[in-house]
């Protein structure tokens, strides 16, 4: 066939102006995701809880009943609800206003007015730890679902050294920090090695070391030498005064594992973008055969890997006994592994975007407590915010068909907001 005769494929046209909901999801649907969408999210999440607050109040609900006939009654008691629950919210998370001009006049105590302050720090502290865990094995590649179960190791590992060694007081704090990260590498290092050497997927091997570590837990609690003396309940000894994280005043339950997790989200997003082994990460979550070509061994980025978010989830475990808890039961790591994986999510496996996302579900933890006490409101909701936050943002296709935003639209403010 000559050139002459070839025809050229001719590309048909798509209609203009065809806006329908479908078609914007369709043409979204393997979009990047950005800030923009992030902050969408939570909105959506917000407009449906408010739903939500609605719907589970049966006097709001019942004056809708006659809607038609004086809507004013159902509307304004719906907005004072909303109202009322979101700003409980709110100063449950930051601090009561009132409380704030009460202490700027002398008649409350500056503990008084950073109390939710410091609720919030103290709930987000070790899901740092367990978000960077998860979000620095993504970036390589692995999709890290033990968190849960290293992060309950730095708390064995953290718990026992902190009550055995009696060491003076910063080396004690110091020693039982150690031991969590060691703990939690430990329990890292071996799914690593297992994938590194067998091809176990680590999904699998992770979720049987979450359970193994939980059982281990609750059987060693209650053994003696751990357990704490004239107790029957599974509980151990109290971790010793110069091992437990300080607080400010010792007032406030806020401790300096804040400040610790402030460091170590430096210190991984430094490993990410300057260090040899983080353009390993990199090079080797991006594509692990042309890694494999340039020479990185595959192999053994996935051992440390591992080994390091062990050592991340192992740290948060530590944080939690030596700071809070300072004591070792079997629900002494609560969800912080779990709500690990959230966070990363939230916040798209990037280091500081990950902090911030730990604080957002710290604030939420804390303003919950104080929804279920003054607005009457079941702290269930709180989790049902997270729970649609997450959703939303791992659905990025249905927020923009949602708001209808066109992936085309590349300049001014949405490029810069899709840039971040």
């Amino acid at each position: 066939m000559t050139a002459e005769t070839q025809t050229p494929a001719v590309k048909k046209p798509e209609p203009a102006g065809d806006d329908s909901f479908m078609n914007v999801f369709l043409r979204n649907l393997w979009s990047a995701n950005n800030v923009l969408l992030t902050a969408l999210s939570v909105v959506l999440a917000v407009v449906i809880g408010a739903v939500l607050i609605v719907v589970s109040d049966a006097e709001v609900l019942a004056k809708f009943g006659y809607f038609t006939a004086r809507p004013s009654d159902a509307l304004s008691s719906s907005w004072e609800l909303i109202s009322t629950a979101y700003s409980e919210l709110l100063m449950g998370a930051f601090g009561d206003p009132a409380v704030f001009q009460a202490w700027f006049a002398g008649t409350a105590t500056w503990q008084q007015a950073f109390t939710p302050l410091s609720e919030t720090l103290t709930y987000a502290a070790p899901l740092v730890f367990t978000g960077l865990s998860v979000a620095l094995a993504f970036r390589g590649g692995l999709f890290n679902i033990g968190a849960q179960g290293q992060a309950v190791l730095g708390c064995i590992v953290a718990g026992v050294a902190g009550f055995s060694f009696g060491l003076p007081i910063v080396l004690n704090l110091a020693v039982a920090l150690v031991a969590g990260v060691i703990g939690g590498a430990l329990w890292g290092f071996i799914p690593g090695l297992l994938k590194a050497r067998t091809g176990a997927h680590e999904v699998i091997t992770t979720i049987m070391l979450n359970y193994t570590s939980a059982l281990f837990l609750s059987w060693l609690v209650i053994q003696k030498g751990v357990q704490a003396e004239g107790r029957s309940d599974a509980i151990s000894k109290t971790v010793a005064e110069s091992a437990q994280l300080p607080s400010p005043g010792g007032v406030l339950r806020v401790h300096l594992g804040i400040i610790l997790a402030v460091l170590v989200t430096a210190g991984v997003a430094w490993l990410l973008k300057r260090s040899a082994f983080g353009f390993e990460i990199r090079a080797v979550g991006a594509n692990p055969h042309a890694a494999r070509t340039a020479g990185i061994s595959v192999a053994r980025t996935y051992v440390l890997l591992m080994a390091v978010a062990g050592g991340l989830a192992g740290l948060g475990g530590a944080t939690q006994v030596l700071g809070t808890a300072h004591a070792l039961t079997p629900a002494v790591a609560g969800n912080i592994g779990f709500d690990g994986l959230l966070v990363a999510l939230l916040g798209r496996n990037r280091p500081w975007s990950t902090f911030f996302a730990a604080l957002l579900f710290g604030a939420l933890r804390a303003g919950g407590n104080r929804i279920q006490s003054f607005a009457g409101i079941s702290l269930e909701l709180v989790t049902v915010l997270q729970a649609l936050i997450v959703i939303f943002i791992a659905a990025p296709a249905l927020v923009k068909a949602i708001f209808r935003l066109r992936a085309a639209r590349s300049t001014g403010l949405g490029a810069s907001l899709a840039k971040g």
